[in-house]
């Protein structure tokens, strides 16, 4: 009898355990197939989280394109002599900023004295034909002389005004004073002064060396009115049109972003396959300099597609998530971790593409969801 009553304990001690045992394996299956975050409402307060849903929002169309900054033509210039010589003087250097006017250099070249007597002389000639050429002209009135004469009177006087005229502007061009050498100054030295208002870009030359006609000396370049040259490619050349919105920044010195505008759009088509579009600073007091590379972005359009907060997308291995509220309580919020499929971003906001997994009506956690995205 004993060993039955015996028996019948045991028998219900294992019933008891294997019932045990299930109650638990269904308490661990709940937790782990409720894969939901939870937080408090506390939580939610003092860590200043927002709840938002998806809205329409406008989203630029846009191009992506590289290029150079430059400058106008008229705000560059070389600097040369039309007549070679000897350096003498050259007291600039690269980085020194010159007015208009600005002495840059002297060249000195036995040249520059043969050139002023060959005016002074031509000078003289021209005084005397001059007047020979009207003595002949009256004599013709008054049928004193052959209208052979008179022609030839009349060619010399040409001729030789001709060359007058031609070396009086090389003096000019050498900056050489007319009325100095007139009065019977001559000289074998020219300076050169700057043309423009800028900075000395390249310094070409040196004391004593030998500069041939039109051969650069220096370069000056103003940096007061800068603009974009950037290289599009002929697929996309046909979107691009004056008055369109540039976005570029300089990715050597920083991720500063600067604005721009479409100016000119070239017609010819270069040998990589790229048309050329001029675009102008809004902005003319940004400090860049000619020669820097810059990525921009030509918007040519705009679309409207559902988006959210960017503080509502948080990337994870490539791939984006938000945090959807599943359930509300008296005391705690629940969300669940969903991936969405983006665009592009905006003014603060992420495009969305159609196929993402929410609803309009779905209310989304914004500020906080990077933290709670790893759980």
């Amino acid at each position: 009898m004993k060993c039955m009553q015996h028996k019948i304990i045991l028998g219900l001690i294992a019933l008891l355990s294997i019932g045990c045992g299930k109650k638990e394996d269904k308490a661990a299956e709940i937790m782990e197939t409720d894969n939901r975050i939870k937080i408090s409402k506390i939580q939610f307060e003092e860590n200043k989280m927002s709840l938002t849903q998806m809205e329409m929002k406008d989203f630029p169309i846009k191009v992506k394109v590289n290029g150079m900054i430059h400058v106008p033509p008229e705000n560059k210039a070389d600097i040369s002599s039309p007549m070679g010589g000897y350096v003498r003087k050259a007291p600039l250097i690269e980085g020194d900023i010159v007015k208009k006017g600005t002495f840059l250099v002297t060249l000195e070249n036995p040249e520059y004295v043969t050139l002023q007597q060959n005016y002074m002389e031509t000078k003289a000639q021209l005084s005397y034909l001059k007047a020979e050429f009207e003595r002949h002209k009256i004599m013709k009135d008054e049928n004193v002389i052959s209208e052979k004469s008179y022609i030839k009177a009349e060619s010399d006087y040409n001729s030789i005004k001709a060359k007058y005229n031609g070396l009086k502007t090389q003096l000019r061009l050498l900056n050489i004073s007319i009325n100095s050498v007139e009065s019977g100054k001559i000289t074998s030295t020219v300076n050169m002064y700057s043309p423009l208002r800028g900075s000395i870009t390249k310094v070409n030359v040196n004391k004593g060396s030998y500069v041939s006609p039109a051969t650069p000396i220096l370069e000056i370049v103003d940096n007061s009115h800068i603009h974009l040259e950037l290289s599009v490619f002929e697929k996309d050349i046909l979107k691009i049109k004056k008055g369109q919105k540039i976005t570029f920044s300089i990715p050597e010195t920083s991720k500063q972003t600067y604005e721009a505008e479409v100016h000119l759009v070239g017609t010819i088509i270069e040998d990589n396959r790229t048309i050329k579009v001029h675009g102008h600073l809004l902005d003319n007091s940004v400090k860049l300099l000619p020669g820097m590379f810059v990525n921009a972005e030509i918007i040519t359009d705009v679309s409207s597609a559902d988006a959210l907060p960017n503080n509502a997308v948080v990337e994870e291995d490539g791939e984006h998530f938000v945090l959807i509220l599943n359930e509300e309580t008296e005391t705690d919020y629940y969300f669940i971790k969903t991936q969405v499929f983006t665009e592009s971003a905006n003014s603060g906001y992420t495009s969305l593409k159609e196929n993402s997994n929410l609803k309009g009506e779905d209310k989304i956690l914004n500020d906080g969801a990077f933290g709670l995205i790893g759980i």
